[in-house]
């Protein structure tokens, strides 16, 4: 797939600027907040219809105006799609796709894809689970946007599970507390256990397509010196990918913890209490890693997101590189370039050219930025 063009409309610092993009490979060059990684940004909305920077639409309209807009002309192995997605700061942003106004957003998944790669990755091995849930849930939709609908269904039950829990929380200060409606409980439990198994099974299927493809990626990087472990730990342990053996699992686990979430008032059971585990040469990467080798094991990971999403789709997704050169090592920025050439189109962002050799600067479309605009500072040279 090729992204041709990018409109964007009041969209951060961007109040309307049009590009077309000439190169497999594009350098977005400029100071820092000027406005490199909001292009990156609008770009992996229209892949992921999220933001790794904001999840409130209205941090992404301009101020002063109420809506704003990404336009993409994309060209596919089937053809060129047109693809618009409108945001606004104080209602439901609406998403189109070749001049037809979509009624569910998730049908909007899969049109474009891609991987985005930033130093705040490195949160994905330093940081606690719940980064690694977003992580293996946002390339989940990429992958299978049904996925979407399946994880919205499940976070709906547990908000109202966890409102039934918390509706006798004032009794707990009573001499007779009474627990919930234990009718009405196992209503939601099985609701709970029967959506968890769908994400659960999800999970450990596209990890274990993953794994392999990340420990060769890291084995290359490391120069075979370390060894990649990479384990899913679900919160229902359960060895099986059978779905009534994990609901059973699932249900039984809810009434052993039910005592505990009685009086925590919350769901302590389910995937989103989910886990995944780095270890290199049998150590914890996020207790032990060195900074080096926690880069290694982040580049690693979105090695492996765009060969994955190049199997499953049958096209080499985009690639986003939001200032990670300066992240790496020289060794690492190599591999990485090395990797790209122009098998996946990349957008790049960077203060300057350094890190590039000669041949990835003739290849390459070179667009200054300066306070939300951009100018073509270079041409690519071909032939």
């Amino acid at each position: 797939m090729f992204l041709q063009s990018l409109h964007l409309k009041q969209f951060r610092n961007y109040s309307d600027q049009a590009v077309e993009f000439l190169a497999p490979k594009t350098i977005l060059l400029g100071e820092n907040a000027q406005g490199k990684s909001n292009l990156l940004e609008a770009v992996e909305l229209l892949a992921t219809l999220k933001s790794h920077r904001t999840s409130r639409d209205r941090d992404l309209v301009q101020n002063d105006t109420s809506t704003a807009q990404i336009q993409a002309s994309l060209k596919r192995d089937l053809g060129v799609s047109s693809l618009r997605l409108t945001l606004r700061s104080g209602s439901r942003r609406t998403a189109t796709v070749n001049g037809e106004t979509l009624r569910r957003q998730q049908d909007f998944l899969g049109h474009l894809n891609a991987v985005q790669f930033s130093c705040l990755d490195l949160d994905l091995v330093r940081g606690g689970p719940g980064a690694r849930r977003t992580w293996t849930d946002t390339l989940l939709m990429q992958l299978e946007p049904v996925y979407v609908h399946i994880l919205q269904q499940y976070s709906q039950v547990l908000k109202q599970r966890n409102a039934l829990l918390k509706q006798h929380a004032k009794q707990t200060e009573t001499e007779h507390p009474q627990p919930p409606d234990p009718a009405q409980l196992a209503l939601w439990d099985t609701q709970l256990a029967t959506l968890g198994t769908r994400v659960i099974r999800r999970r450990a299927r596209m990890l274990q397509r993953l794994i392999p493809i990340a420990q060769s990626w890291h084995q290359a990087i490391s120069g075979s010196a370390e060894q990649l472990e990479i384990h899913y730990s679900p919160n229902v342990d359960t060895e099986t990918d059978d779905a009534s053996q994990i609901q059973q699992a699932f249900l039984e686990k809810l009434q052993a913890r039910a005592m505990a979430e009685y009086y925590q008032r919350t769901t302590l059971v389910g995937p989103h209490r989910d886990d995944v585990s780095f270890l290199i040469n049998e150590t914890p990467a996020r207790q032990y890693g060195s900074q080096g080798q926690q880069r290694t094991l982040v580049l690693a990971l979105k090695l492996s997101e765009l060969q994955l999403i190049e199997e499953v789709v049958g096209e080499p997704p985009l690639l986003l590189l939001d200032d990670v050169l300066a992240e790496l090592d020289l060794n690492r920025q190599n591999q990485l370039l090395d990797t790209i050439q122009d098998r996946f189109q990349t957008l790049i962002t960077t203060t300057h050219l350094g890190s590039f050799d000669a041949q990835w600067l003739t290849s390459s479309q070179i667009l200054h930025v300066k306070n939300g605009r951009l100018e073509i500072s270079e041409r690519p040279i071909t032939g």
